[in-house]
This record gives structure tokens, sequence and C-alpha cells, in this order.
């Protein structure tokens, strides 16, 4: 029989993905990467490290929809990628993209996060 994995007992976590633009949506779906700030590093890799599942929800800013969601495939590196330029984000991470679709946020309005005062969740 298979040995359970060590993190199944932890936690799955969640995180909205801001995008400032749709072509970067485009490119994570084709080559199953992603990048974010330097800021946000650190949060998503503590989140990758322990929890058993990381969501990424993704969202071009403005838009008013959600583009699709997708699971974080590995922590984040220090290779950088060329495809999204020199926007000042940092390591490029893999993701494994489980729907892409535009889901307009009032679909998920009922959805309401109590990290974020219970603001609706878009």
């Amino acid at each position: 029989s298979k040995s359970p994995s060590p993190r199944q007992n932890m936690p799955v976590r969640y995180f909205i993905m801001k995008s400032n633009n749709l072509q970067n949506i485009d490119i994570s779906q084709q080559k199953g990467i992603w990048s974010t700030t330097p800021s946000n590093e650190r949060k998503l890799n503590g989140a990758f490290w322990e929890s058993s599942m990381v969501y990424l929800i993704f969202s071009v800013q403005g838009s008013g929809h959600f583009q699709g969601f997708a699971r974080m495939g590995s922590a984040i590196g220090c290779e950088k990628s060329q495809d999204w330029g020199s926007a000042g984000f940092g390591g490029v991470f893999k993701v494994e993209w489980i729907r892409k679709e535009s889901i307009p946020f009032q679909f998920a309005h009922h959805l309401l996060n109590p990290w974020n005062d219970n603001k609706k969740v878009q």
C-alpha cells in the first residue's frame, strides 16, 4: 500500500492573483508557469511548503472577471523568465491550470474573505 503524503493533513491555501493584462494569463496557460512580484514570493513559498495544496485564482486587474484557477506546482525559484519582460517580477514557478474560463465576479459575491474584513472575493 502507498504511504500517505507527509502534507496530507495540512491546510489547503487559496490566493487571488491579479495580473496587469490578459497576455500574462495566456502565457501562463500555454507554458504552465507564473511569476509574481518579489513581495509575494515569501508568502507563496511559505504556503507551498506548509500546505497540502495551494490554489491560485487569477484575475486581470479591472476585468470584473476571474480568468480561471490553477494549482501551484513548485516552489518559486531564482530563475526569471523573459516571457513577461523586465516588469519587476521575481522567480518563475510551475502552475497546473485546472480551469481556464472567464467567470464574472458576481458569481462569487456570496463568498466573503474573513482575512479581508469579510469583503467580497473578487
